[in-house]
């Protein structure tokens, strides 16, 4: 028999004549004569593709192409968490098959029922859903990361999905040693911000379930059974892990502050959210209902936020300029490293 999807042109990062070979043997139902592959734009480092067949269409998750930092990318976690949490008050895609083989298609990589809906991207798309249903989505949003956090790691079988003991301390360390392995260029104030936070660790809370990168834009939301619109699934698990949750609630503020400008990404010092959004503090309170947990020390957590993404964008700009990047927007990635630095510093000064 000749190879399926021979001669079918994909997207970098997918052979769909292999990975439909391996279909055959191992998941016959999504198998077909002849599969297509398209990327989903949005994501910065793990890539997402939609793999359509004769009967339905599917997504597959695999790590970035090129140059990957240590311990990140590991496609056997998502694929694990969101199997836990598969029917939990946490809604996620219904997870469909994992592979190990590198063989297939050059990576480790899973593959996930789509979820019908759409991800909101910015400003503009998150107005299209109406500004009479952003205040509501936008609380759900947040206290679905409150539910999140509520979560007992032990009840979903994730008790020793990672070690939360000493997690704030590892977590400095280990974007620290990130940002040494994609030091290209000078990024003033960063490596004080690393100190800052190291001295000033706050006691953590309670180990929870950790999504570690949660915003707007790593959910897909849909209109429920009430044709209002609400988190259909949270995406994007590759941070995951047990350890403090305020990280998340601290990344999130980080986001938020964003939500007036071109992308999710802060762009100034101190932005907070237009009308019809709710505040920054409102949405605070209301995770801290959802969750249970004190807020005394979210300047610290938003600081680390602006750290660890400034980080995170620091590696892709990094990777950009090898060559190993897919998809468009990443031109103006270095741009955003430097702001979110000084904002981490201006956290740092306040109270509390």
């Amino acid at each position: 028999m000749a190879d399926l999807n021979a001669n079918e042109e994909a997207p970098p990062g997918v052979d769909l004549a292999a990975l439909n070979t391996y279909l055959r043997l191992n998941k016959p139902a999504l198998a077909c004569d002849r599969l297509s592959a398209e990327l989903i734009a949005g994501g910065r480092s793990n890539l997402t593709y939609f793999i359509t067949s004769d009967e339905s269409t599917f997504v597959l998750r695999r790590p970035p192409l090129g140059h990957v930092l240590d311990t990140a990318h590991d496609m056997s976690r998502e694929f694990r968490v969101i199997s836990a949490l598969n029917g939990t008050a946490v809604p996620v895609a219904n997870p469909l098959l994992f592979c190990d083989d590198k063989a297939v298609i050059g990576a480790p990589f899973y593959l996930m029922d789509k979820v019908d809906g759409i991800v909101l991207r910015g400003f503009e798309d998150a107005m299209d859903v109406g500004p009479a249903q952003i205040p509501q989505l936008s609380y759900r949003l947040v206290n679905t990361l409150g539910r999140l956090h509520a979560t007992d790691p032990a009840d979903v079988g994730l008790e020793d999905f990672g070690r939360p003991d000493g997690f704030l301390e590892r977590q400095i360390r280990r974007w620290t040693k990130q940002l040494n392995s994609s030091r290209s260029r000078d990024v003033p104030g960063i490596d004080d911000l690393a100190e800052r936070l190291a001295t000033r660790i706050p006691t953590t809370q309670r180990n929870a379930i950790v999504h570690g990168d949660y915003r707007l834009d790593n959910v897909i939301v849909a209109r429920n059974d009430a044709n209002e619109w609400d988190v259909a699934a949270v995406v994007d698990w590759e941070m995951s892990t047990l350890g403090d949750p305020l990280t998340d609630i601290g990344l999130f503020c980080t986001y938020w502050a964003a939500m007036g400008s071109d992308t999710l990404i802060p762009m100034a010092l101190e932005v907070d959210a237009p009308a019809p959004f709710p505040t920054t503090d409102d949405l605070v309170t209301s995770y801290a209902d959802t969750s249970g947990l004190d807020m005394s020390d979210l300047p610290w957590y938003i600081a680390f936020g602006c750290f660890k993404l400034g980080v995170i964008l620091e590696g892709i700009y990094y990777r950009h300029t090898l060559g190993k990047t897919v998809g468009e927007g990443f031109a103006v990635i270095g741009d955003m490293v430097q702001p979110l630095v000084d904002r981490g510093l201006a956290q740092l000064e306040q109270d509390f």
